[in-house]
């Protein structure tokens, strides 16, 4: 008995050459950031962006050429099927019917889907933009000591930590940080904002004193403030009951 092979041949070439590119950019994308953020995880807190661009740029790539292979793999096992009926041969040709194959309709809706949640994804960070809409801005702190608690003596000994959504920056303390008021010791320091959101804290650790920490009250995207916020004490209980208020400047 003569066995004669059936070719195969993909009906809407260009969706199929569409959707495999898509199928394959998706992967690589996937497997990018997949890999990039378990790296971020397991690495723990990122206190200076380090971690994250290390992940991102030098063990990211990685995930990308496993998820480009996975996503053509994809395509080829799931994304095309074999129509149950062979198309009949023409009327001048006397070679056996072709069973073609067509696209997934679940397989070209899941990567249509995926593909306009990352448009979407992309429009929000470069034309709506997680930033801030006067830039970088500058948050001046200051910190009045309770009477009678001085200050430290170098500046490497205090620490001040500023938080901004899930991202961490220390603050800069500028040549004259030790300050006064009336007789009461004083910190100045400052920082840079640049992201929308709600979140913002700052926390201050000084040698034989527990960190206290204070909520930045600003809107999730603030203009300038017209001068100083109210002094007000840590909400974390404390022996000492050190003071912060703050003002936000646009670096423009």
């Amino acid at each position: 008995m003569v066995r004669t092979a059936i070719p195969i041949r993909a009906t809407n070439p260009d969706m199929r050459l569409i959707l495999g590119l898509l199928s394959a950019l998706l992967g690589a994308l996937a497997g990018w950031f997949a890999l990039a953020a378990l790296v971020i995880a397991l690495a723990g807190p990122d206190r200076d962006g380090g971690i994250a661009m290390g992940a991102f740029f030098d063990i990211g790539p990685i995930g990308g050429v496993v998820g480009l292979i996975a996503g053509i793999w994809l395509f080829v096992r799931f994304g095309l099927v074999r129509n149950a009926t062979p198309q009949p041969p023409a009327e001048t040709s006397d070679t056996t019917p072709h069973r073609t194959t067509r696209l997934s309709a679940p397989f070209a809706l899941t990567v249509l889907l995926i593909a306009a949640i990352l448009g979407y994804w992309g429009w929000y960070e470069l034309i709506r933009s997680p930033y801030l809409s006067h830039g970088y801005m500058t948050l001046h702190i200051e910190f009045r000591l309770p009477a009678g608690m001085t200050l430290p003596d170098k500046a490497e000994d205090v620490h001040i930590e500023v938080e901004e959504a899930t991202r961490y920056a220390n603050a800069d303390l500028p040549p004259n940080w030790r300050a006064h008021e009336g007789e009461r010791k004083a910190i100045i320091a400052s920082t840079s904002l640049s992201y929308k959101t709600r979140h913002r804290a700052v926390s201050l650790t000084l040698p034989g004193s527990p960190t206290q920490s204070w909520p930045i009250d600003l809107p999730s995207d603030p203009d300038p403030t017209p001068g100083f916020s109210p002094w007000r004490v840590a909400g974390d209980p404390s022996p000492a009951k050190i003071e912060m208020h703050f003002r936000l400047s646009a670096d423009h």
